[in-house]
């Protein structure tokens, strides 16, 4: 393709609402270009490296069995509601209504539509097992979208669903989908890591996601060194304290005036905050979005609350709860804001993390205005409705496998393997008959990679100051020829020479012929990134070029016909 010919419009302002490299580089090299928040078309450029990721996740899927279909965005209501989604999945699901009033969402993932397929085609143990996927636009009405194509309202997204006779075949589905994502991402260039995650609104028993580490990276993940452990911050379990062997001492109401937060009460009492126990306090609400009760969550209070072990705790999905108003939910549990403790709560839940079960003569909020309670005892003084692991697991905690201190590391989840098990054909009634002629469920599986935002994470993973550095593999193209003086015949001559050499060995070539300054075209090669860059000005009619690779600072001086050898060899060995 010679740039002359080509629609490209390069940005040399960072643009305004861009905040992170990836987003900054694929508006300023014109690769992606935003319509409003959150919803970004793809224009040339941008639109190769999307379809090469695609074709990279179509041929590890079809090595592993996966058959492609493609269904509709749009989905009707009622699957979603025997699926019990429509309202779990929350506001999030992008509803709409037709003309006749049925009501319809767009799809942001297709677990009741692969469901519905298979329920109506599978009926016999013979069927089985399948993989279908597709790789189709999806549709989240994020409530805050931002950093580009990393949290959008649309993306494109690869979801497979496998379809197993039993758990033991769902294992080995599950492990194929694992191996073809580590290929997947391995050859789009991305380091990444597999880490246990929650499953969230899509459920099932197990779940990986596979995090290409970066400092900008939403996902928040513990690993060990030692043991190999690793996983999301929501999903990593937490090693309880030692429970202790202290005598219960008698409980004492004491004056702390003006400690609302832990850090104030712990320097007033002169105790480790360890010694103290923290309170949260929420509202849940119903299926009808009215409110259905008060929650008090109690951790040790040095330890933050880890919020989706929360939420699973109570098995509600994540938009039925939030901060409760303290206020009323004084009036009607008894609570005062700052000075909370579980000592003489009613009329609400109380979940209680398991590490306080074993502690002892903690203080707690007394419940009322400046005071504060002494020796506060699990069992003794109060019991939780509910226990259960509640911390969030911090950088130097024990590792719950071996014991060593964890680390922590961010990454951006490209892609996430789940084991539904039997979470959908049970809802769905989805099943076969065995060799017995007996109806079973079907055990599920689904898979996902996010597309555009495997794209922003090559892209966070390689660039430099002056623009991106792409992996051959999904480069846009492979080769640039920046041709110094389009009107000097020599030039023109190697270069076209080179554009057609190139092009006929298979290598995917840009020709820079625009009439442009030299200081102009080689900025433009290095905010491309295009892999391979030829130089070709002053030394053609010796019939030389500059060659370089743009991960590399060096350069060197070829013949033409060197330089073409090189580039193709690199090309073959690498794209």
């Amino acid at each position: 393709m010679k740039l002359s010919k080509m629609h490209l419009k390069t940005l040399r302002e960072v643009p305004n609402e861009a905040e992170i490299s990836s987003h900054i580089l694929l508006l300023r090299t014109g690769m992606i270009r935003k319509l409003v928040s959150g919803v970004y078309g793809f224009m040339p450029l941008g639109w190769r490296s999307i379809k090469k990721i695609e074709n990279i996740i179509r041929e590890e899927m079809d090595a592993k069995g996966g058959q492609e279909i493609h269904m509709s965005a749009v989905q009707p209501a009622e699957l979603w509601e025997e699926s019990g989604r429509w309202y779990a999945y929350g506001p999030e699901l992008w509803r709409l209504k037709d003309r006749n009033g049925r009501d319809f969402c767009l799809g942001p993932t297709h677990e009741e539509i692969f469901t519905d397929i298979v329920r109506n085609d599978i009926s016999s143990y013979r069927q089985l097992p399948m993989n279908l996927y597709q790789i189709q636009t999806k549709y989240r009405d994020e409530a805050r979208p931002r950093f580009g194509l990393m949290r959008s309202r649309e993306f494109i997204m690869k979801d497979a669903y496998s379809f197993d006779r039993d758990e033991a075949g769902l294992d080995v589905s599950y492990n194929e989908m694992y191996d073809a994502y580590d290929k997947i991402f391995a050859r789009c260039g991305l380091k990444c890591r597999p880490v246990e995650a929650d499953s969230g609104a899509i459920g099932g028993s197990n779940s990986h996601e596979f995090t290409a580490i970066s400092e900008v990276g939403e996902s928040e993940i513990a690993y060990c060194e030692k043991c190999n452990m690793a996983a999301t911050t929501e999903r990593a379990k937490c090693v309880d304290a030692p429970a202790s062997n202290e005598e219960m001492q008698p409980m004492e109401d004491v004056l702390t005036p003006d400690t609302k937060t832990i850090e104030d009460v712990a320097n007033f009492l002169g105790l480790e905050q360890s010694r103290t126990i923290k309170a949260l306090l929420f509202v849940t609400y119903d299926n009808e979005g009215k409110e259905n009760g008060y929650v008090a969550a109690f951790v040790r209070g040095d330890r933050e609350l880890n919020m989706t072990k929360l939420i699973n705790a109570f098995d509600i999905p994540e938009h039925a709860i939030e901060f409760a108003d303290e206020a009323k939910m004084a009036a009607a549990t008894g609570c005062v804001g700052g000075f909370t403790g579980p000592v003489g709560l009613h009329d609400c839940k109380l979940v209680v993390d398991s590490e306080l079960v074993g502690l002892r003569n903690l203080v707690a909020g007394a419940n009322r205005e400046n005071y504060h309670t002494k020796n506060v005892n699990y069992g003794r003084d109060y019991e939780g409705h509910i226990v259960a692991d509640l911390k969030v697991l911090k950088e130097g905690d024990s590792c719950p496998v071996c014991g060593a201190p964890v680390k922590h590391a961010r990454g951006i989840e490209v892609g996430q393997v789940f084991k539904l098990g039997t979470k959908y054909s049970e809802s769905m009634g989805a099943t076969y008959k065995d060799e017995n002629q007996k109806e079973q469920l079907i055990v599920m599986g689904c898979y996902g990679i996010g597309v555009t935002r495997t794209l922003a994470a090559v892209v966070e993973q390689h660039h430099d100051e002056n623009g991106i550095i792409w992996p051959m593999s999904v480069a846009p193209y492979h080769v640039i020829i920046t041709l110094i003086n389009p009107d000097d015949e020599a030039q023109a001559k190697v270069a076209d020479d080179l554009y057609k050499e190139l092009s006929k060995a298979g290598v995917e070539v840009l020709l820079d012929d625009r009439k442009e300054r030299p200081g102009v075209k080689f900025k433009d090669a290095d905010l491309l990134g295009i892999p391979v860059r030829i130089t070709v000005g002053k030394l053609a009619a010796d019939g030389q070029v500059e060659y370089k690779l743009r991960r590399d600072a060096d350069k060197e001086v070829l013949t033409a016909e060197e330089a073409l050898s090189k580039a193709i060899a690199i090309v073959n060995e690498e794209k």
